[in-house]
């Protein structure tokens, strides 16, 4: 399969775009950054300058994907997520002299989101922050802290309700998922597969 991006779609010089991914309609793509293999980047999505996304990433409609964000392997982000990269955002100068600049500075914080992780639609994640590998953030969900692996958080702000497996269904609790059988174990706060 070859990639295809759609004629609406605004793509910048130095986006790097892997083979079979799909750039839907009305995505703007800054770049530099990267896209990777086999992903799906849905309508109205917008992916700043700097981004690094992997291969078979899905991103839904209208998600926002700001600069500092690195999306590993198999991630899903749902429909209208918003990624955010500065605790203190100001439009001007503490002086209110002049507008601050757009490019990054000592407050951008960067974001990483784990291998197969997923962000439920609406979410907003805050900046600086890890989401797990495997972890699933609820739709709605504001998320102000780091999320271990394969833990799922839901609430404003997100809070720990449980576990779940990395075919996505949730751990009971002998940490055994009912829809795979896969294994686990609980040590120091964190699940790890058996």
């Amino acid at each position: 399969m070859a990639t295809r991006i759609h004629p609406t779609a605004l793509v910048e010089s130095g986006v790097e775009i892997g083979e079979d991914t799909a750039v839907w309609d009305s995505v703007h793509l800054r770049g530099p950054s990267v896209i990777g293999a086999g992903c799906i980047i849905g309508e109205k999505t917008y992916v700043a300058y700097g981004v690094h996304i992997a291969d078979r990433v899905k991103i839904n409609a209208m998600a926002y994907v700001c600069t500092g964000v690195t999306i590993e392997t198999g991630v899903m982000v749902s429909a209208g997520v918003i990624f955010t990269n500065d605790r203190f955002p100001r439009a001007t100068t503490a002086d209110l002299g002049g507008l601050r600049p757009s490019e990054p500075d000592e407050s951008t914080e960067e974001t990483i989101v784990r291998e197969g992780a997923t962000i439920g639609a609406g979410a907003v994640i805050g900046p600086g922050l890890e989401i797990g590998r495997f972890a699933m953030v609820g739709m709605g969900s504001v998320v102000t802290r780091s999320v271990p692996d394969h833990a799922l958080v839901l609430g404003n702000p997100a809070r720990p309700h449980g576990w779940v497996c990395r075919c996505g269904q949730r751990l009971g609790d002998d940490l055994v998922c009912a829809g795979c059988g896969r294994a686990y174990r609980a040590a120091d706060g964190r699940v790890m597969e058996l």
